[in-house]
């Protein structure tokens, strides 16, 4: 379908002095600030979810440092908890960029969502932030024993997601109900998007993602890692998915083809294509409403997924 008409006059409206900077030419800290302008500003008084309430927590990591997570806690608990990593590239974005859509995950699944303020590229290249959001997600579960537990992500939170089910399905030291990955990206190589039919122009370019990479994983051999390069590595015995992309996305189709891959190694997973949308998408829900039907329908599949979670069966909640 075409892009959506809101979209598209939100894009015309910020190409009329001229292209945008590519991120590469942009110093780190103009580029997360033209990020934060960008996202949905922090609605902590008002909006659509104000009854959810957010208080942040440092947490320590593994190697003695600390990170900032924010705990959202819904009027209505269903025993549900999420470990959500953010997205921007693992050099942008930020607790404040998500905050928004962080309440509104809280406030339609009744669960509690551990935002992971996980350090950031390119201070602390790969893997740093996997590491830090691996300690969220154990402080998570440690901190809110007996829950169903989901970690999800947006963009390259979404890749540390699955790096992190990939870690705990090795040491089985933290059970997962379910995977929420939003538009992730998962092909290091960017063939896959270099060939798909919108590689440019719509927010994310492949050459974005490719400054991204450099930046998170600057040794180009890392990058054959499995934790990195995911579209490759063994997807067996993963907690059932929900995978949502975008249209207009240069990683709809590696994003689609890891939904095969997983479905390939037996893992159920619930696949949720964006139409008319682009990247970034579960950030304009406020302002884009054919972004805030999208968004319904992820949080309406992870539903559906939770439903039937082991934990919450043997509860006997439904």
């Amino acid at each position: 379908m075409p892009l959506d008409r809101i979209l598209r006059n939100l894009i015309t409206w910020q190409r009329a002095g001229g292209a945008p900077l590519p991120a590469r030419e942009m110093t780190i800290e103009a580029a997360r600030e033209k990020y934060r302008a960008n996202a949905w500003r922090p609605r902590r008084d008002g909006g659509p979810h104000a009854s959810v309430r957010a208080a942040d927590r440092a947490i320590g990591t593994a190697d003695g440092s600390s990170i900032l997570c924010r705990v959202y806690t819904p009027e209505a608990d269903f025993g549900r908890v999420i470990t959500f990593l953010h997205g921007g590239g693992w050099v942008l974005g930020d607790l404040d960029s998500h905050d928004s859509a962080c309440r509104m995950m809280a406030a339609s699944l009744g669960a509690v969502v551990v935002s992971a303020g996980y350090r950031r590229a390119p201070e602390f290249p790969y893997p740093t932030p996997l590491l830090d959001a691996a300690d969220a997600a154990r402080w998570t579960s440690r901190t809110f024993p007996g829950r169903d537990h989901v970690i999800a992500g947006d963009s390259a939170g979404a890749h540390m997601a699955l790096g992190i089910a990939m870690r705990a399905r090795e040491s089985g030291d933290l059970p997962l109900a379910a995977l929420l990955l939003v538009y992730p990206p998962v092909d290091p190589s960017l063939r896959i998007a270099a060939a798909c039919e919108h590689p440019d122009g719509y927010l994310l370019s492949v050459d974005d993602m490719a400054w991204h990479y450099e930046l998170y994983v600057p040794d180009p051999r890392r990058r054959r890692e499995p934790l990195v390069d995911l579209i490759n590595a063994d997807l067996r015995g993963l907690p059932p998915t929900v995978l949502a992309t975008a249209e207009f996305d240069p990683l709809r189709d590696e994003g689609a083809e890891l939904a095969e891959r997983l479905c390939a190694a037996g893992v159920p997973v619930r696949y949720v294509p964006g139409p008319g949308l682009v990247h970034g998408y579960f950030l304009m829900q406020e302002v884009v409403p054919a972004a805030a039907a999208c968004a319904r329908r992820v949080v309406q599949e992870l539903d559906a997924v939770l439903r039937s979670a082991p934990v919450q069966a043997a509860r006997g909640e439904r």
